[in-house]
């Protein structure tokens, strides 16, 4: 169902422009350099999750796009936040007539059209370069699409690579970008969030696109790696209009004159904007007389959620954080590099700290369903400030980015030790040698993880069956060996037991080192680790909190 798919894949992509909020925010120069666009989107899109997960299991699209209509507009933070309401409105309106149980590309793109209607009708004096051009040059792109009849999966990828080309365009349409050596923030935020939502709807939740590599034209990808040394602007004198002003507004008539009062906004400054439908409405401008704004309007109706801010203040705060990044930046520079550097992947803040207590510079965050990308891992590669760095994936499919991070790394020399387990990395960094070379370090390290056998517990999300033919259900609990599935059972602790007991029983090991996923209680950990202490007396027990999730239990024998 398509209204399944977006109460699913939405709240991941909230989260991804969530996290990415102080980037987007450093970007931010236009309308005015506030530096607070990535975190109104944010705000925007975390009160349409809210929304949306207050529905209804059996919630139909119709359902879903009210709540996203009503939860961005109650929730729209901002002149980028308003804005962005209306394209979700717009988009997932667009969704309501369609009828199939998933989305045609004529779905995605008269979606779209819907999207640029609704934003563009917002907005008074659409300026090229901004988010409105990124949304208007997706949709260009999808009916093109639709019209040479690709399979959505192929337009939703074609779709986001658009919008980070339009991104990338965007300091050629609006010279203040340009001069400041950004990209469009909102522009950049809409694309960061189609991209995650894209990623989450085919199983790709946690990859991110590499921005420059999306990017045909020379002159775009100049201005794309502008984006990581963003210009400070202290000769910026302040926007005509100093108090960014935004309410909600309940109309008392039904007679409510939407056009007659925006037209008043417009004398009171600028950016100005009134959304919604009688009675509610969203009211955003920029002016020096907030005090007037509000005076007028509520002798029209009732006014509430006031946010008036302060945007030279704002400006100034960006400007000196901009600052203090390039300081922080220009120390780490001049820090000489370490020999040799390490780089991990850890699914849980139990594991990233093991990680570090055993030497790893730097942990990337990811793991099973929520792969990081190779540009991800390359930034990390940068980070560990080392001539030499050795990356381990511990998963195999990281493995593959990892490589590709490493062929693509220039500041260091890299390799790429492969883990397909976190507990083969715990191996792996017992063994190193900080005074040995790159080289000798990858060889000893691939020795040592040859003799770690690894076990996972965990639940099926779908019917499927194990190693041996035998049926498994969704909600049964599945006991994986090296990537088979040879234990399938109801309750987490005896899987883990017959798992271990059957590993034992093929090749018998020493040393059981154990971590307890995110799901797993304090207690049942510490009486499962005692009922593996009863079954296998002669084994060594290295328990631990891993905190990954999907997974309760993960070991290694050795």
């Amino acid at each position: 169902m398509i209204s399944t798919t977006i109460r699913a894949c939405f709240p991941i992509a909230a989260q991804v422009v969530a996290d990415k909020a102080d980037e987007i925010n450093k970007l931010n120069v236009f309308p005015v350099p506030d530096g607070d666009t990535g975190t109104n989107m944010s705000l925007t899109l975390q009160t349409v999750v809210r929304e949306v997960e207050a529905l209804p299991s059996d919630a139909t699209m119709k359902d879903i796009a009210h709540a996203i209509t009503h939860g961005s507009l109650m929730g729209a933070r901002g002149n980028s936040g308003v804005i962005t309401s209306q394209i979700l409105r717009g988009i997932a309106e667009g969704l309501v007539p369609a009828k199939g149980e998933h989305a045609t590309t004529a779905d995605i793109a008269a979606a779209l059209r819907n999207g640029v209607k609704v934003a563009f009708k917002a907005v008074r004096k659409p300026v090229e370069g901004t988010i409105l051009t990124v949304l208007k040059d997706m949709s260009l792109r999808a009916d093109q699409l639709e019209k040479a009849k690709v399979s959505p999966t192929e337009a939703l990828d074609a779709i986001v690579i658009e919008a980070y080309e339009s991104v990338a365009r965007t300091p050629e349409l609006l010279p203040v970008l340009k001069e400041n050596g950004v990209v469009d923030s909102g522009a950049f935020g809409l694309a960061t969030f189609v991209e995650a939502f894209v990623n989450a709807m085919q199983g790709r939740a946690g990859e991110v696109i590499d921005f420059q590599t999306t990017i045909s034209d020379e002159d775009a990808k100049a201005h794309v790696a502008n984006v990581v040394d963003i210009e400070i602007n202290d000769d910026w004198a302040g926007s005509e209009f100093r108090y960014c002003t935004e309410f909600l507004f309940h109309a008392d008539s039904p007679d409510f004159d939407e056009e007659a009062n925006l037209r008043y906004l417009a004398t009171m400054g600028d950016c100005e904007l009134l959304v919604g439908a009688n009675p509610d409405y969203k009211i955003h401008v920029h002016t020096n007389r907030p005090d007037r704004v509000l005076r007028h309007m509520i002798h029209r109706g009732q006014i509430f959620n006031v946010f008036v801010h302060n945007m030279d203040l704002e400006a100034q705060e960006r400007t000196e954080g901009i600052r203090a990044d390039k300081e922080a930046a220009q120390v780490i520079d001049v820090t000489p590099k370490k020999a040799l550097g390490f780089v991990a992947v850890a699914a849980g803040d139990g594991q990233a700290e093991i990680l570090r207590s055993l030497g790893v510079d730097v942990v990337v965050s990811g793991g099973q369903t929520m792969n990081p990308s190779t540009a991800d891992i390359l930034e990390a590669i940068e980070n560990a400030h080392a001539e030499n760095v050795i990356v381990l994936p511990d998963n195999g499919n990281i493995r593959m980015a990892a490589e590709a991070a490493v062929l693509s790394c220039e500041s260091c020399k890299a390799a790429v030790v492969p883990t397909r387990t976190v507990l083969q990395a715990f191996a792996a960094m017992f063994v190193m040698d900080a005074d040995a070379s790159l080289e000798e370090n990858v060889e000893e390290m691939t020795e040592a993880i040859a003799d770690v056998r690894g076990g996972e517990v965990t639940t099926a999300v779908r019917d499927s069956q194990a190693a041996d033919g035998s049926p498994i259900h969704a909600g049964d609990v599945m006991g994986i060996e090296d990537d088979a599935i040879t234990v399938v059972g109801s309750d987490v602790a005896q899987v883990t037991l017959d798992l271990i007991n059957r590993m034992q029983e093929a090749e018998e090991g020493d040393t059981l080192t154990i971590l307890a996923g995110s799901d797993l209680s304090d207690e049942a950990f510490e009486a499962l680790t005692s009922a593996i202490e009863e079954a296998q007396p002669e084994l060594e027990i290295d328990a631990h909190r891993g905190e990954q999730p999907l997974y309760p239990v993960v070991f290694s024998l050795e």
